[in-house]
């Protein structure tokens, strides 16, 4: 049986959720509020924004955002009847699609964006001095990777 979390690591861990939870619903009201937007629709427009070419494939989409394919072809199917993105058969797979944003999305995404930048140095950047924004970001590195066992072997 694993040992109990120390009130330490309890303080760390349930800050980190209500931290998480916060912040995710402040930026996410924010953006419905002045823009019609979800924080995961304002997600999408950055990605296909800077995506290379200026499209992704909807299952490259959907695991950026971290959404399972049917969740994300809802959303999807909102952004494209909202005039934001449009989709076509993917050239090289005719089973995909291929997704890039429009004009519109294009002008909705640069107001969000000025919104969403301020909204984020606000509640979380501006709270932390550079060194501590630097020290955060190292550790985010070091969580996201995948664990390793005392045996030395990588796990997921």
């Amino acid at each position: 049986m694993a040992e109990p979390l120390t009130d330490r690591e309890l303080g760390a861990w349930r800050g980190f959720l209500r931290a998480h939870a916060s912040l995710w619903r402040d930026l996410e009201s924010s953006l419905a509020d002045r823009h019609g937007l979800s924080l995961n629709a304002y997600d999408v427009l950055v990605l296909l924004d800077e995506a290379p070419a200026g499209t992704m494939r909807m299952s490259e989409l959907a695991a950026a955002v971290l959404m399972t394919s049917g969740g994300f072809t809802r959303l999807a199917d909102r952004l494209e009847r909202a005039g934001l993105i449009g989709r076509e058969r993917c050239a090289t797979d005719a089973r995909g699609f291929d997704v890039s944003l429009t004009g519109r999305g294009r002008s909705l995404l640069a107001e969000a964006r000025a919104t969403h930048r301020a909204d984020v140095r606000r509640r979380f950047l501006g709270r932390l001095t550079p060194e501590e924004q630097e020290t955060l970001g190292a550790i985010w590195e070091r969580i996201l990777e995948p664990a390793v066992d005392p045996t030395g072997s990588r796990s997921s």
